[in-house]
């Protein structure tokens, strides 16, 4: 494809989707603009689904992230509850099939499609996920009638659930497959960190549980776990991550089983005139070697300024630290960097690895001599001066002085 693309077709319609639409119009397309979601609403926030919507302080209106007028002005045709359901690539057009049968025609397509939530096996239809605006309004219709809630998986989902919960004052059980909450975001060190948040917010934390089966209850849900105990609530919500669902890609001979392959840029390998961005998208990452999908909020702006910049031939702008947040317990959990990169954990600040109040705690993951990432527990003022020694994978005597200058 050269110069300007006359139609651009951005699949999933949600942060990540309508970012790109954002980021084209600013970089200066004027072609065509069409946005595919799979649901019927338009773009919303995720973050407050698990916090203001779930305990009942927003109402699903106040999480939207555009309205008929955003489109309007951005010159974009929407085609809401309408997803798709085949891609086929051309030499310089790409077929875009609804599932209502319509077609889009394409010389750029643009796949934001995200997650869907991961369930386990033989997971009863009244158990909970929570991905969705949808998702989020059932559980919260839930969550005023039951006074207990079994909540599985202690990564940031499933503790932002039960701190929601707990607000709302019911009892919540927390099970976690891993001997380590909150292990995948956090790392083994600071994982137990982020574990006392949940216990001294009054849950019941079971750790090293796996569940081998849901037991019949003859009401609420029940779970039986590999050591052979069970446990049992009102209502239970699955809070385990999520899975691209790209099976309307199949055609293609793409392998989107564990998201897209992209280059640096975000264009798929294998597809051309093909890019793409968020939860679904594995971008190649020439600084550490490997392909990562970034899960987050941040991310998806950050990729679709990449994108958009990249379908139009101009440069890209400056690289992005990666960055997330979590708010449970009245804390908020802040991650800047890569912390599976990193082979060592030093406390910066903070007694939270001692044993000490978790509000405050600071630490950094070193890979080698080098910062790869910084982690804070309630210390926003501490962990935003450490952004340019994530970015520029400083050695680990700048990131000592820091600490000092800032204790």
């Amino acid at each position: 494809m050269t110069g300007q693309p006359e139609h651009v077709v951005i699949v999933g319609a949600g942060l990540a989707g309508l970012r790109t639409a954002q980021q084209l119009r600013a970089a200066g397309l004027q072609g065509r603009i069409s946005l595919v979601g799979a649901e019927p609403h338009p773009p919303y926030d995720r973050p407050p689904l698990s916090k203001q919507v779930l305990t009942g302080e927003w109402e699903p209106d106040r999480t939207f992230l555009a309205g008929p007028d955003t489109f309007d002005e951005l010159g974009v045709r929407t085609h809401f509850g309408n997803p798709a359901v085949a891609l086929r690539p051309g030499e310089r057009d790409h077929e875009l099939e609804l599932a209502d049968g319509a077609a889009l025609h394409a010389d750029a397509v643009v796949i934001a499609t995200g997650l869907v939530a991961r369930e386990l096996p033989d997971q009863p239809a009244h158990v909970h996920t929570l991905r969705t605006l949808d998702d989020a309004l059932a559980l919260r219709a839930t969550l005023e009638s039951a006074k207990s809630l079994l909540v599985v998986g202690a990564g940031f989902i499933g503790a932002e659930v039960a701190s929601s919960a707990r607000t709302r004052g019911v009892d919540v059980t927390v099970v976690e497959a891993l001997d380590v909450p909150a292990a995948h975001a956090l790392g083994p060190q600071l994982g137990p960190v982020a574990g006392r948040l949940l216990t001294e917010g009054g849950v019941e934390l079971h750790t090293g549980a796996a569940i081998t089966r849901f037991a019949d209850a003859a009401e609420g849900v029940a779970v039986e776990l590999a050591d052979g105990r069970r446990l049992a609530a009102d209502a239970a919500v699955v809070g385990i991550g999520g899975v691209p669902r790209l099976e309307w890609l199949a055609d293609t001979g793409v392998d989107g089983s564990r998201g897209l392959a992209c280059g640096p840029k975000g264009r798929v390998h294998g597809l051309d005139g093909v890019w793409a961005v968020g939860d679904a998208a594995a971008w190649d990452d020439p600084v550490h070697g490997g392909r990562h999908r970034h899960e987050h909020w941040t991310s998806a702006g950050d990729q679709a300024a990449v994108v958009a910049r990249d379908i139009l031939g101009a440069p890209p702008p400056p690289p992005a630290v990666p960055y997330c947040w979590s708010d449970q317990f009245g804390i908020k959990i802040q991650i800047l960097g890569r912390p599976e990169l990193g082979d060592e954990v030093v406390p910066l600040h903070g007694a939270g690895l001692d044993g000490g109040p978790v509000r405050g705690t600071v630490a950094a993951y070193l890979s080698g001599d080098k910062v790869v990432a910084v982690a804070g527990f309630g210390a926003a003022r501490l962990v935003v001066r450490y952004r340019p020694l994530v970015a520029a994978n400083a050695p680990v005597s700048e990131l000592k002085a820091t600490a000092a200058a800032l204790s």
